[in-house]
């Protein structure tokens, strides 16, 4: 009996682990929590394809858009932790849009499993082609004599592009007027129109608007300068420090992956982002890849969690 009992848990062990190898053993759905068309979708169909050529199965990308992002998010939370549904998403539901919306359906920080931050971009300010500012200087000199005056385009209330106005704002101690759009897109237009005076959007979203001439930029909100807009001053050397700011796209599952499944996903999704097919295209569009550890994503996510809770709190930024 005890042999029978030896052999009947090898057998088990061994179909186990023969099922867990075999993962995928059919379609995995891509959640993306916002409309196909942006930069979080195209980060998941650029890597969709790579990921079926590697794995000989179906990556399905589906877009679950609405509430600021945390309806798909909320859905990928109560999918089974088993490496069918995976959440390919901006920082917006997972550190912004938990402090300004009551009732979110999850834990950003507990009921995700971490796999890697895909992509960054800094932000950069950009003015119309036919505005008087030529220089972050002359932006904030004007702010300083006319407050409330100059208005400023962003995709939303408590988008990354409206949090960066309000980083600006605090750490340059002038105050603008906030205009919030439903999307990057009318706000762009607008912009390009003249309809609003300046806005800080994603370099990837304006970067042919830049290139034609249609749009001024006067500086990227990153810690260095953009490879795609070497010329273009960071906020620190035009002189407001402290407004480092990265818009940033990740991949994260329910939680409680299977250890082996996680591992496997992580490591897909990381040459994905590398291949020679991919990585020039999302470069190209100023897009700097990240492809970190899941633990260096939990840190970095905790991290910003508290920043954009902070910088919410201090400017008492609502979602209405």
């Amino acid at each position: 009996m005890k042999k029978l009992l030896t052999l009947l848990a090898f057998g088990f062990a061994a179909i186990a682990g023969a099922h867990a190898q075999a993962w995928p053993q059919k379609p995995v759905t891509l959640v993306v929590p916002f409309p196909p068309g942006g930069s979080t979708d195209s980060i998941a169909r650029a890597i969709g394809p790579q990921l079926s050529k590697t794995f000989g199965q179906t990556f399905i990308v589906e877009n679950k858009a609405g509430a600021t992002g945390t309806i798909g998010a909320a859905g990928v939370k109560r999918a089974p932790a088993d490496g069918y549904t995976f959440l390919v998403t901006s920082l917006g539901p997972l550190v912004i849009a938990p402090h300004l919306i009551k009732g979110v359906a999850y834990d950003a920080l507990t009921d995700f499993d971490a796999i890697t931050v895909a992509v960054q971009a800094p932000n950069v300010l950009v003015v119309p082609a036919a505005s008087p500012h030529k220089s972050l200087a002359d932006v904030v000199a004007f702010q300083k004599t006319n407050p409330d005056k100059m208005s400023f385009a962003s995709s939303g209330n408590g988008s990354s592009d409206h949090l960066t106005a309000e980083l600006f704002w605090l750490e340059s101690g002038t105050t603008g007027l906030h205009v919030p759009y439903k999307g990057g897109s009318p706000a762009i237009s607008d912009l390009l129109g003249g309809q609003v005076n300046a806005s800080f959007q994603n370099v990837n979203a304006v970067l042919q608007h830049i290139r034609s001439g249609k749009l001024r930029a006067l500086a990227v909100t990153g810690a260095k300068r953009s490879g795609v807009l070497p010329d273009v001053p960071t906020m620190a050397e035009a002189g407001v420090k402290n407004v480092d700011v990265y818009s940033w796209q990740a991949v994260v599952g329910p939680k409680g992956l299977p250890a082996d499944v996680k591992a496997k996903f992580h490591a897909a999704v990381v040459a994905a982002l590398n291949d020679a097919q991919v990585k020039p295209g999302l470069v190209s569009l100023g897009l700097e890849i990240v492809a970190n550890t899941p633990e260096q994503f939990a840190t970095f996510q905790q991290q910003e969690f508290a920043r954009w809770k902070k910088v919410i709190e201090v400017r008492k930024i609502t979602a209405d």
